[in-house]
């Protein structure tokens, strides 16, 4: 008798600490967080210079930028450049996926047309100068 009264409290201790578990779990936000991501969708010609759509996902207190570089692919002496910022405090950090626009500025004696290859990288940039979750494309415009 006395171990059937054993196993039952050994049973019930056990799910009572799942039960716990599971709920600790559900409570807390930083269970579900996840690295930041950078995704670039379009790259595309916008007067007057180029736009780049970018699916992006950042953990709440981030204290970084969004940096989108376009440089055209050339063999030749066309060193053609665009860049464009996202400032942090227009950046929506909340684990969930957010999708702008960045209106890149065309370097000084720069130029892009209709079907120039572009390779385009966007990535964070916090205060200390270092860059990650660098993402990379090349597109057609």
């Amino acid at each position: 008798m006395k171990s059937s009264r054993l196993r039952r409290r050994l049973a019930g201790t056990a799910a009572v600490t799942v039960l716990v578990g599971a709920g600790a779990l559900a409570a807390a936000p930083a269970a579900f967080a996840k690295a930041n991501v950078l995704a670039i969708d379009k790259v595309a010609l916008h007067a007057p210079g180029l736009q780049v759509k970018v699916t992006y996902s950042c953990d709440p207190g981030m204290n970084h930028q969004l940096v989108a570089n376009v440089a055209k692919v050339s063999t030749g002496h066309d060193l053609s450049e665009a860049a464009g910022t996202i400032k942090k405090d227009k950046l929506v950090c909340d684990y969930a996926d957010h999708t702008v626009q960045l209106n890149l500025k065309v370097a000084e004696g720069s130029h892009f047309g209709k079907g120039d290859k572009v390779k385009a990288t966007v990535y964070y940039f916090d205060d200390d100068g270092f860059s990650y979750a660098r993402q990379e494309t090349v597109a057609v415009l």
